[in-house]
C-alpha cells in the first residue's frame, strides 16, 4: 500500500476572512493519471484503488467522512488488468463518496489553504497515481462576521 501524500491549495487570492471575502465551489472535476498524465499502468490480474479527499484541514491519512467535517469532497478510483501482462486497466470505475456535483448552491469555503490528499490502498498500481483536482468557484463577498464565522468553523 501507498504511502498518504498531500498538498495544499493556496486560496489566498480569492479568500480573505477579515476582508469578507470567500469562495463559493460549484462544481469539482478529478483526474487520476501517472506522473505524466497518462493512463496509470496496473500489475497482471491485480485490482487497484486509489482514495482521495479534498477537505479545509490538514490531514496524516485518509479520513472517515462522518468523523471529521473538514472534507469537502472525497471519492476512489477502482481498476483492475485482465490481460496476462502489466498496461493499462482493463476495466476502471471512479465515483465521488460525497458527491460534489449535486450541490444545489455550492459549497462555501472561508480559509486560506485547501488540503488534497491521496493513498493508493493496494498493490495492482505498477506506477504512482497521480490525483488532480478542477474547482469551479466564483468568489463572493459576506459580511466581517459571517465570512470569519465560517473560516474559524472550516479550520
Amino acid at each position: 500500500m501507498g504511502a498518504f501524500n498531500e498538498v495544499s491549495i493556496d486560496l489566498g487570492a480569492y479568500v480573505d476572512a477579515l476582508g469578507k471575502a470567500v469562495l463559493r465551489i460549484h462544481n469539482i472535476a478529478i483526474q487520476y493519471s501517472d506522473t505524466n498524465g497518462y493512463t496509470p499502468d496496473m500489475v497482471n490480474a491485480k485490482a487497484g484503488a486509489i482514495d482521495f479527499q479534498l477537505g479545509t484541514q490538514t490531514q496524516s491519512d485518509i479520513v472517515v467522512l462522518g468523523d471529521n467535517k473538514s472534507i469537502v469532497a472525497s471519492g476512489r478510483l477502482l481498476g483492475y488488468r485482465q490481460i496476462a501482462s502489466d498496461g493499462v486497466p482493463t476495466n476502471l470505475a471512479d465515483e465521488f463518496d460525497m458527491a460534489p456535483q449535486r450541490w444545489n448552491q455550492g459549497y462555501l469555503i472561508g480559509v486560506e489553504q485547501m488540503y488534497l490528499g491521496g493513498k493508493t490502498t493496494t498493490t495492482g498500481w505498477k506506477e504512482d497515481v497521480v490525483v488532480s483536482v478542477v474547482m469551479e468557484c466564483t468568489s463572493e463577498t459576506l459580511s466581517k462576521e459571517a465570512a470569519m464565522a465560517l473560516a474559524l468553523s472550516q479550520q
